[in-house]
């Protein structure tokens, strides 16, 4: 096993917080992303792998964006008795100038149409009914013809039509009516070919609509990386209550969830013993592209993990961070595109080694566009730092600012239970007022959800 910096047995120096992060965030983009077909139903919570392009105009053709009258030219107009324009019908014939017709939210315009009006700024009045006109006067004496005085005889053939017109309404608008009002013209959201979104983003409820609306039935995904999970210890239990020495598992129930919302594929996680061959056969036989283990990255007498990582020839990258809690935590290449992040046994000093090396290095494998602009707040309170590494605390949002939680010792998980994410604390500390890097939680916020 070699460190950054030289030789396996120089005395490592832990890295600095931030450099950590970015070094894990390299790592994870050293690997080609390998990509997925998959339907819109099975897209929810990847990530695009190459960019969303429209397949058609939004929308495709020119619409209503109210229920209302299309007309054509100015007003008054004519009421047209040709029914009604509806959503999801075929092409309705011209609109001639002068006559109005009524349509539906998100009916094809008919062509001609200068503007849309709403129902609501719109009124109709009757027109009276034009009388038929008379018949002539006939000069020439009546013929005596059957057909004519007795209707039995009457050809149908023969029939004249009905004089009387329909009834006629005009339609007057109570608003200035300006071209093009409520109506979507073809194009207006996207042309066919235009980038809707980049590669890298998440695929979100909005974007499958999106998607959906573009013309897509399936979305090109980042396949997800797979992890496994090995938990070291022989003094965890899985069930029951605390005894004998023996003290539950937080971290096996915390992990894969988190992870899998990290964008991960979490294949197992796994319960192994305080035995050094057993840890190196998991290692050594995983598949996975991150292996995630807790514990056992110190220097105590059952800590096998720096060990079996010099027996497997990693590359150690990261070999202990200036972060509290957390600082043991450690990142080892094992081959070319597979990876081993060591947390720390403690469960809140896990999960700061989660959000410093795990989730930076898991952004990289999910091809996940990188972090810009970190997300920052003002603490609302003092807050004690340590005297030369970067603290970690968790926060919650109150009013627009960071509050710092009680019961954020390394052991404990009560604050980041409650917590919308954690302050990055620099060296000797922030006074009220601050403003500090926030680091997020793949969930939504405690203070802010449904219950509050």
């Amino acid at each position: 096993m070699t460190s950054p910096g030289g030789g396996g047995e120089e005395r490592h120096r832990a890295t600095p917080w931030a450099e950590a992060r970015a070094l894990a965030a390299r790592a994870g983009r050293t690997r080609a992303v390998r990509s997925r077909r998959v339907p819109l139903t099975e897209a929810l919570g990847r990530v695009l792998a190459e960019p969303l392009v429209a397949l058609t105009d939004l929308p495709s053709f020119d619409t209503s964006a109210m229920d209302g009258w299309a007309v054509a030219g100015p007003g008054p107009w004519r009421v047209s008795n040709g029914g009604s324009v509806l959503a999801g019908h075929a092409r309705a014939a011209e609109l001639p100038d002068g006559e109005a017709v009524r349509i539906a939210t998100g009916a094809r315009v008919p062509p001609g149409t200068t503007a849309v009006i709403r129902t609501e700024h719109a009124r109709t009045e009757p027109v009276r009914a034009e009388p038929a006109r008379a018949e002539p006067a006939r000069t020439e004496p009546a013929r005596t013809d059957p057909a004519r005085t007795d209707p039995a005889h009457a050809d149908p053939a023969r029939a004249e039509p009905s004089r009387a017109p329909a009834a006629v309404a005009r339609l007057y608008a109570e608003r200035e009516v300006l071209p093009g009002q409520d109506i979507r013209p073809r194009g207006q959201e996207c042309g066919s070919g235009d980038e809707l979104l980049p590669a890298g983003g998440p695929v979100t409820p909005a974007v499958l609509g999106l998607a959906a609306a573009a013309g897509y039935d399936e979305l090109v995904t980042v396949e997800r990386p797979r992890v496994d999970v090995l938990v070291l210890g022989d003094e965890l239990l899985t069930a029951g209550l605390p005894h004998d020495g023996l003290i539950r598992d937080a971290l096996g129930p915390l992990l894969g969830p988190w992870l899998a919302a990290l964008g991960a594929d979490v294949v197992a996680t796994r319960r192994i013993e305080d035995d050094a061959d057993a840890l190196y056969a998991a290692v050594t036989g995983s598949e996975a592209d991150l292996v995630i283990t807790t514990g056992g990255t110190a220097a105590g007498p059952v800590d096998h993990v720096h060990p079996i990582l010099r027996k497997a020839g990693a590359e150690l990258l990261v070999d202990g961070v200036k972060v509290r809690p957390g600082h043991p935590m450690l990142l080892a290449r094992l081959t070319s595109e597979r990876h081993l992040v060591g947390l720390p046994g403690n469960p809140l000093a896990a999960v700061s080694g989660l959000l410093t090396l795990a989730e930076p290095l898991l952004r990289g494998l999910c091809g996940r566009r990188p972090v810009t602009e970190p997300y920052r707040l003002p603490v609302r309170n003092a807050v004690h730092g340590h005297p030369h590494d970067t603290r970690l605390v968790p926060v919650g949002h109150r009013a627009g600012r960071a509050v710092p939680l009680h019961y954020n010792g390394p052991a404990m998980l009560r604050g980041i239970a409650e917590a919308d994410g954690l302050a990055v604390v620099p060296p000797g500390g922030a006074k009220a007022g601050d403003v500090l890097e926030i680091l997020g939680l793949p969930w939504p916020s405690p203070t802010e959800g449904c219950f509050t």
